[in-house]
């Protein structure tokens, strides 16, 4: 199996399905994964098996390798659509993460005025009100609810916090005030532990309803689109993620699917 770690704390830029053009920022270490979940799909592999020996960047390391990087890009012509915190594990978990966003955002403002500023992160840490604080400061607070099945995510999202509770993070999720972009991984298939296949609805159901008490901005559905550190998962298919928009939008929210 292939997988991907990430330079740090800058790499890109990639382009993303559903960002464009996006200059990635990665706030864990550049030679392995530090993540609060250990999702049996993620691109990164699993937590133990890249196991990392270098320390997470600084906030002065990520300032000076954004502002090299944003103005070599302006020199030559690239405009990025997009700074998106992701890479090697949850950036949210970074000590210095408020502060780094107000740096992204001062740079942005200076050398790429047109960016938005994402984060993809699995809300783990969004009961933290500083890291709320910061994510309200950013375009796009994109925030994992793959389901709200607890039995479902120890088995496929795999939380390291024996505590995780979704009720919690839909709870949390609220207080955004609608500043919050819901997004989801779709997939089939099976593993020892059983099926993984969350696109029926018994999964789907329960899952737009705590859409409808969260009320976000907008939801973002996909399906696998790399290989996986397990083997047995497959992609959900045009039409069941079709279907899974047209309920979403049938709510009044707006959903987007990436096939």
């Amino acid at each position: 199996m292939s997988t991907i770690i990430y330079p740090s704390p800058i790499f890109g830029p990639v382009h993303s399905r559903r960002l464009g053009l996006s200059l990635g920022i990665n706030l864990m270490p550049c030679d392995g994964k530090i993540c609060t979940f250990d999702c049996i799909y993620c691109e990164c592999g699993l937590n133990a098996s890249h196991r990392p020996k270098a320390p997470r960047p600084t906030r002065e390391e990520v300032r000076a390798r954004l502002r090299e990087t944003l103005t070599a890009m302006a020199q030559r012509g690239e405009r990025p659509d997009v700074l998106t915190f992701a890479g090697n594990g949850e950036p949210t978990a970074h000590p210095d993460f408020a502060g780094i966003i107000d740096d992204t955002i001062t740079l942005r403002d200076e050398l790429a005025p047109q960016a938005k500023v994402s984060v993809l992160s699995n809300a783990t840490f969004i009961h933290r009100e500083t890291v709320r604080a910061a994510l309200m400061k950013v375009d796009n607070n994109i925030q994992k609810l793959d389901t709200v099945d607890m039995d479902y995510i120890r088995r496929v999202d795999r939380p390291v916090n024996p505590h995780y509770d979704v009720e919690k993070i839909v709870e949390h999720m609220r207080l955004f005030e609608g500043h919050v972009v819901v997004q989801t991984m779709f997939m089939k298939g099976s593993t020892s532990t059983g099926s993984v296949d969350n696109t029926t609805d018994r999964f789907v159901t329960p899952w737009l309803a705590a859409l409808q008490r969260i009320s976000p901005r907008e939801v973002m559905i996909y399906t696998i689109d790399r290989e996986t550190p397990i083997s047995g998962l497959e992609k959900a298919t045009h039409e069941e993620l079709d279907r899974i928009r047209d309920l979403v939008l049938g709510l009044g929210i707006r959903c987007t699917a990436s096939y």
